[in-house]
């Protein structure tokens, strides 16, 4: 076994790959959050499209689910060798055994991942810039669109819908109250080439943050 790839040795060897996209994605990191992959045959056809609506979850949660529809579609199909494209290097590389997983929340999708990799003659994971991944980004936005408009319709549980315009105003903007403080956020990470890495989330552009060193 290589850095990008789970073989079985006794594995018959074929060129018969499957080539699958895989996106997930968070609008708020975590937020209205889903998932897009599309899978290709040996011949280049396309065999399937996947995406589904995960609700309030983060962006590598996501990713996470991506992957496992992929490797779940595999198994369900009879495919024995499986190449997985995907724009997350935080993923590819914990699949890789690059990077150790320490989120308690992504390490059983982790776990289950590697799992149905291994059940495989052959598996593969790459990882290509967000260009190299346009469909799988296109269907993880629909489900997200989908899913947030769901939501919110009347008698779903969600806000209702929002006019045009119309902002709505939380009760303590009418009261004069102290609006409430948002509770302490801790992030693990890593510093390389003076630039820090989150294992596990991602940050809103502008926002200030404490970084205390351990």
């Amino acid at each position: 076994m290589n850095e990008n790839l789970f073989e079985n040795p006794a594995a018959p060897a074929s060129s018969e790959w499957y080539i699958a996209h895989c996106d997930g994605g968070s609008r708020g990191n975590p937020g209205p959050s889903g998932y897009g992959a599309v899978i290709h045959d040996p011949q280049g056809r396309t065999v399937a499209r996947l995406s589904e609506f995960l609700g309030s979850q983060t962006n590598n949660y996501a990713e996470y689910q991506g992957l496992l529809s992929v490797l779940r579609w595999a198994a369900q199909n009879a495919v024995r060798q499986l190449r997985v494209v995907s724009d997350s290097e935080l993923m590819v590389k914990q699949m890789q055994g690059k990077y150790k997983v320490q989120s308690p929340i992504l390490r059983p999708l982790w776990e289950e991942a590697r799992s149905l990799a291994r059940q495989l003659d052959r598996f593969e994971i790459r990882h290509t810039l967000r260009g190299g991944n346009q469909e799988a980004d296109r269907l993880a936005n629909q489900a997200m669109d989908k899913g947030t408009a769901k939501s919110r319709e009347p008698g779903t549980g969600g806000a209702g819908k929002q006019k045009a315009g119309e902002q709505i105003q939380p009760p303590f903007a009418q009261s004069g109250k102290t609006p409430p403080q948002p509770p302490r956020q801790v992030l693990e990470g890593f510093v390389k080439n003076g630039v820090v890495h989150l294992l596990d989330g991602t940050l809103p552009d502008g926002l200030f943050v404490k970084i205390v060193r351990e």
